[in-house]
């Protein structure tokens, strides 16, 4: 069975790992999309601009609906970096009000906004599934994230000893494993987890296999 790695940079297959390549559609980013790999595409934060939105945002929707476009991402919540706030929040919506029209699971990406991400999504009552990618912060906080209806990808973060995540995995069941822009196999990933786990790496791929089918993320025959 292969290793499904849900978000990636690595633009390169590689060998017995089935990913998603996450792309950032902004301004410079008008190049046709492959049609075979799975992929996600989305207005990032760090480089989404309200005033190019309409511009940006009408890109995203024609290449959105490839059938290999599996998520709408990443999008989300940035207080560190990017546009402010308030520019994001409107930003967001877009993209979500999108995804749900396509009935397509969003993939985001939040640093300080996770407050926000649950108002969003309680007040728009967002059906499709809300992955939060790179979850790296405490078991408190994730906990209160599943319990709202979102799900968590981990990545490197796993290897932090006593760390959120790695209680996260110890605890819950559905996750998804990630190598993001990180050099860092997913197989090494796989294996951390299932020692967490407590389960063969065999094991643990099946789980996280029969996850990605609920959210129809494999690759259509």
């Amino acid at each position: 069975m292969l290793y499904h790695d849900i978000h990636t940079h690595q633009p390169l297959p590689k060998q017995n790992v089935q990913s998603i390549l996450s792309l950032s559609l902004t301004d410079g980013n008008l190049y046709p999309l492959a049609s075979i790999r799975p992929i996600s595409v989305g207005l990032h934060p760090w480089f989404a601009k309200l005033e190019n939105l309409e511009f940006q945002f009408e890109n995203l929707r024609s290449k959105a609906q490839q059938p290999n476009v599996k998520m709408i991402g990443e999008c989300g919540l940035d207080k560190v970096r990017g546009e402010s706030l308030e520019k994001q929040l409107i930003i967001l919506e877009r993209q979500i009000t999108l995804a749900e029209e396509l009935n397509k699971p969003i993939i985001l990406h939040c640093v300080k906004g996770f407050a926000e991400l649950i108002e969003i999504k309680e007040r728009l009552k967002v059906k499709v599934p809300m992955i939060i990618h790179g979850f790296n912060k405490n078991d408190d906080l994730g906990k209160q994230l599943i319990s709202k209806g979102f799900l968590l990808s981990f990545g490197t973060s796993i290897f932090r000893v006593d760390s959120g995540p790695q209680k996260l995995i110890q605890q819950t069941d559905n996750f998804f494993l990630e190598t993001d822009d990180a050099e860092t196999p997913i197989e090494k990933i796989y294996e951390t987890a299932a020692n967490l786990k407590k389960c063969s790496v065999d094991e643990l791929k099946a789980r996280i296999f029969a996850d990605w089918k609920k959210l129809n993320l494999t690759p259509s025959p």
